[in-house]
């Protein structure tokens, strides 16, 4: 497998405001356009998606373009913007005009649902069957069931995990040094011993390494990903709550607060738009990443030092995760049919996938076996994060890996468990300048609330005055009248 298994980074939601200029632009059905490249005179596809930017990606898509160009007569180029900026600058650029064909969009970065309906992406069902059948036939149904807006499928899932499960990492050589149990740790809360003891004895170390997208696991089900209205995971009831509200994340709030003030959390966390370089270094103890089978191994060959997890939640589906990582094709796009062929290809071509996940063999990865890797020092310039960009089940196995790595993978999706609200997608239509305003609160106190930079307590009461000004109310009530209609439709 490749380098890089990083974290799902969460980043704060798409700005509907911003975002309902996207209508202009038209979602457009792709066979408008049948411009076609052939290996003597290629066309370029422009390729937006998320990441730390890399030193090797020009050099990197020189030699995949070779391979395309001659395979389905396209040349790629790459974009990358980092976690942190993503959203904000994919709505910024698309808003206006700017060019490009393929873009990275998810349930929690440049936000899928929202810039479907407001027309950013081509409807993809006709490609799919024209030019994506290898995608069909590689996905788990599931994926492209759940990842419908409005009846239309809009981009191309990551073949991956299917669940979500949180869990907490830890600097394996620290919890070494320190000879420390980990048997104990489940909670937030649990961790606090630990916490102390890296304090006091690696000042040069981060003990709880959080950036601006970090959020507590709570056990709710998010209307909206990264909106403060959830249903409750285990009520039946379905009804909306503020998550502020909520005892487990007033709980959880106080504790990262805590926490801050002990020292253990980065103090310019709320500003932090990405932890790469802290985990290039190994100067963080622990953290919270997004599992899957073997992720260990997968982090351990990717930072270069041994890296160990324990479970933090359960794992389960929800709509984020099944639209947790996706490709779209832009509604802009001079060349629809052609992105999809590089999509399909990217999506059932071992020697592509490869070669845009872990760069050029011989440079940046060796072989070491049929369907087997190991970095080569040349790697570090080239670290991709392997969830965002296509079949994950087509990459190289680290040489840790089991052979059956890939079987536990469809077991591992097998036992998710549905969340209460999967398969449903809320219509903002009748709410939307109400959102935007409920968006603009929360970027102002979300970051700090969440990584424990403010006192909830005397916070959580500001938030929430400021919130009901700007219509929460109204967008939890539009809501709840559109999950009782789904609830009874659907006979849940």
């Amino acid at each position: 497998m490749s380098k890089i298994k990083k974290r799902l980074a969460t980043t704060l939601g798409l700005t509907l405001a911003v975002s309902m200029t996207l209508s202009a632009c038209g979602s457009k059905d792709a066979s408008d356009t049948k411009t076609t490249g052939t290996p003597n005179k290629p066309v370029e596809l422009i390729w937006y998606t998320i990441g730390t930017p890399q030193k090797d990606v020009d050099r990197v898509m020189t030699e995949v373009s070779k391979y395309t160009a001659e395979k389905i007569g396209v040349t790629v180029k790459m974009n990358m913007l980092d976690w942190g900026d993503y959203a904000q600058k994919m709505q910024v650029m698309t808003a206006s005009g700017t060019p490009m064909d393929i873009m990275f969009t998810s349930s929690w970065a440049f936000d899928y649902v929202q810039n479907a309906r407001k027309g950013a992406f081509t409807s993809i069902d006709e490609l799919l069957q024209k030019n994506g059948q290898g995608i069909v036939k590689a996905l788990d149904p599931a994926f492209l069931s759940g990842s419908k807006v409005d009846g239309h499928n809009y981009g191309v899932p990551a073949n991956k995990e299917l669940p979500a499960q949180d869990v907490w990492r830890f600097n394996k050589n620290l919890v070494d040094k320190y000879n420390l149990s980990l048997d104990k740790v489940n909670t937030l809360e649990s961790v606090e011993p630990l916490l102390k003891t890296i304090k006091e004895k690696e000042p040069n170390v981060y003990p709880l390494a959080v950036d601006k997208s970090f959020m507590p696991y709570v056990p709710y089900d998010y209307v909206i990903e990264k909106m403060p209205m959830a249903v409750k995971i285990d009520n039946t009831d379905y009804k909306v709550v503020n998550i502020l509200d909520t005892p487990e994340m007033k709980q959880s709030l106080k504790t990262m607060n805590n926490y801050y003030k002990a020292g253990y959390i980065p103090t310019e966390a709320a500003t932090l738009s990405s932890l790469n370089d802290v985990q290039v270094t190994g100067k963080w103890f622990m953290d919270k990443a997004t599992n899957q089978p073997f992720a260990d191994n997968l982090w351990s060959a990717s930072y270069g030092y041994p890296v160990v997890s324990k479970q933090a939640s359960p794992a389960m589906i929800y709509n984020w995760s099944v639209m947790g990582s996706m490709q779209a094709i832009s509604a802009n796009s001079k060349y629809p049919e052609k992105a999809m062929e590089f999509l399909n290809l990217l999506n059932t071509d071992p020697v592509l996938r490869n070669m845009v996940d872990s760069g050029i063999e011989g440079v940046h990865y060796k072989k070491v076996g049929e369907d087997k890797m190991e970095n080569l020092p040349d790697s570090k310039n080239y670290d991709m994060p392997t969830f965002s960009l296509g079949n994950v089940l087509l990459t190289y196995k680290d040489q840790k890996d089991p052979e059956n790595k890939w079987e536990e993978f469809k077991k591992f999706n097998d036992t998710g468990i549905p969340s209460p609200l999967l398969g449903f997608n809320f219509d903002p239509t009748k709410v939307t300048a109400e959102i935007a305003a409920v968006q603009n609160v929360k970027e102002e106190f979300w970051a700090t609330l969440m990584t424990g930079t403010v006192d909830p307590e005397k916070f959580i009461p500001l938030a929430n005055e400021k919130f009901k000004a700007a219509g929460l109310d109204k967008i939890m009530a539009e809501a709840q009248s559109q999950i009782d209609a789904w609830k009874a439709a659907n006979k849940k």
